[in-house]
Formats: C-alpha cells, structure tokens, sequence
C-alpha cells in the first residue's frame, strides 16, 4: 500500500496545491459574476422574442447545451484569436490563456443561467405583473418589484446547482495550459511519478466547497421561502 499511496506525500502535497485554489476561485468568480449578467441579457431577449436576435440566441443555445465544455474551450481558444484579427486586427498572442477559459465560461453560464432565468419569470402568473400596472406601477417597477423577486425564489435552486457544477467544470481549464489546482496535481504527478495523493486532496477540496455552497443556497432558499410558507400555513 506504501508504495501506492504515502501520509507523508498527502501532508507534503497539501500546501503544494492549496495555493493554485486561488485561481480556481478567480476562475469561478469572473464566469459566474459575468455570465449572471449576460443570463439577464440573454432571458429578457428571449421572453421579448426580439426579431433576428431571438433567432441567433436560439442557434447558438442549441450550441452550448450541445456540445462539451472542453469543446467550446477549444472553439474559443482557436477560433476567437482568427475571427479577432481578421475583422479588427486585434492579435491577442499575448493575451494570458486564462482570458479564453474566463470567455468560454462566461458564455456557456450565460446560456444556462439564461434559461433558468427565463423559465422562472414564465412561471410567475402574467396576474402578478397586471395587477402591479393597475395599482399604478410602471411596466419597469411591475417587473423589478414584483416579478422579479418571485422569479428570484423559483430560480435559485437551480442557480445553485449551476454554481456548483461550475466549479467541477474548471477542472477542465488545464486542458488549455491554466495551471490551476488540477493542472498543478498533474505536474506534480508526472514529476514525482506519484498522482493518488494529489487527487485525493484535490476530491476532498471540492467535496468542502460543494457542502459549503450547498449550506449557503438552502439557507438562502429558507430566508427566501419564508413568507410565502407562512402566508400557506395562515390561509390553511
């Protein structure tokens, strides 16, 4: 068993790895932070059926949900840097390879997020959004004030899971040359001939912030859920 697996090199790893973490949290942050942003985009497009747009959106969803996530890494990676500098002559050789992992992962949670967001704001009874503009809200304060927030409450399980399966999914940004926790494991593998240890505190990490953010979505989901739970059980 010694020869497989040691205590010595899991303790001697640990630090080794713990300090590529960082990147994986960056990682994480800039795709979810801007493809939250681009998923509004995306949602209000869509329910608005926007002519042209509504079907470039519908093509290019049928992509990312089509398609691996190594794929799209690869198609951005390759292909960005050609269409960049045939139409503006931008050459971005000297670009970091992070800038196209943070591109492809913001475009693939944007289309996910997208339709999780549009979904939940269907769900929300066209009731709620008519009564809101006859009490005399603007369309804008009927949708933020009203809408919103219970489209909010319908989407954040699903938002959660998105988020935990995003930081599985950065497992893969080695695969193009970021050296983040996975890529440093595999150098640290080929180096001293030795991968278990490695990826075992590697599965140990992710189990920890999967719980973490597992904890944090069902307390929020609670918080959220509250009133209306409250207002069932009066009316019951």
């Amino acid at each position: 068993m010694g020869e497989f697996f040691s205590w010595q090199r899991l303790i001697t790893n640990f630090p080794i790895l713990i300090v590529k973490l960082p990147i994986t949290f960056e990682i994480v942050a800039v795709a979810f932070s801007f493809g939250f942003v681009l998923a509004l985009l995306i949602a209000t497009a869509r329910i608005k059926k926007i002519p042209v747009l509504n079907q470039i959106l519908t093509v290019f969803i049928s992509f990312e949900r089509g398609t691996p996530l190594l794929v799209q890494m690869l198609v951005v990676y390759y292909a960005l840097p050609i269409l960049l500098y045939s139409l503006f002559g931008i050459d971005t050789r000297r670009w970091e390879k992070i800038i196209f992992v943070d591109l492809a992962l913001i475009l693939n949670q944007g289309v996910f997020l997208g339709e999780i967001f549009r979904g939940a704001i269907l769900s929300i009874p066209r009731g709620q959004r008519e009564a809101a503009l006859a009490c005399g809200f603007s369309d804008f304060n009927a949708f933020v004030k009203v809408v919103l927030p219970q489209a909010a409450r319908v989407a954040l399980p699903a938002t959660g899971l998105t988020l935990i399966g995003l930081f599985q999914e950065t497992s893969l940004v080695f695969m193009i040359g970021v050296i983040d926790i996975i890529g440093r494991a595999s150098a640290l593998g080929a180096t001293t001939g030795h991968n278990l240890e490695s990826y075992l505190i590697i599965a140990f990490l992710f189990v920890m912030i999967n719980f973490a953010l597992t904890a944090i979505t069902t307390k929020i989901d609670k918080n959220l859920t509250y009133g209306a739970k409250s207002v069932r059980t009066g009316a019951a």
